[in-house]
């Protein structure tokens, strides 16, 4: 499950959290993942990144994540995606979809067939 956020809710979920995985997809179409330190000014999330993470972005803007983990065991991780750019040695995202994220308990005699085992809250829900 995944919502818009408006800037000032992805602000907040991000308090508390001091990095996230930037994550690309290289010529071959495999992942590349990397950790930074993004900071949202205005409203785009920014981070410095390397020579592979801006190639990567450069030609597939559209497939750029960034996902915080969870800043305590069983607590949620926070993913982002977006539409990307380069200037100079920065990734510039903004954010289309975000959630927060974790694993849900699995009931007693697991799931049914198809169910999925997550639990998902929209940024600012309670």
């Amino acid at each position: 499950m995944s919502i818009p956020v408006p800037t000032e809710d992805l602000a907040r979920a991000m308090a508390g959290r001091p990095y996230a995985y930037l994550l690309t997809v290289s010529d071959d179409g495999r992942p590349h993942a990397v950790a930074v330190t993004p900071q949202l000014v205005e409203r785009e999330l920014v981070a410095t990144v390397g020579r592979r993470s801006a190639t990567n972005v450069a030609a597939r803007p559209h497939a750029t994540s960034l996902v915080w983990p969870p800043s305590e065991v069983g607590g949620y991780s926070l993913i982002v995606d977006g539409t990307a750019r380069v200037e100079g040695e920065s990734v510039h995202l903004v954010a289309a979809k975000a959630v927060l994220h974790r694993p849900a308990p699995e009931p007693a005699g697991g799931l049914p067939d198809g169910a999925c085992g997550s639990d998902c809250r929209p940024i600012g829900a309670p």
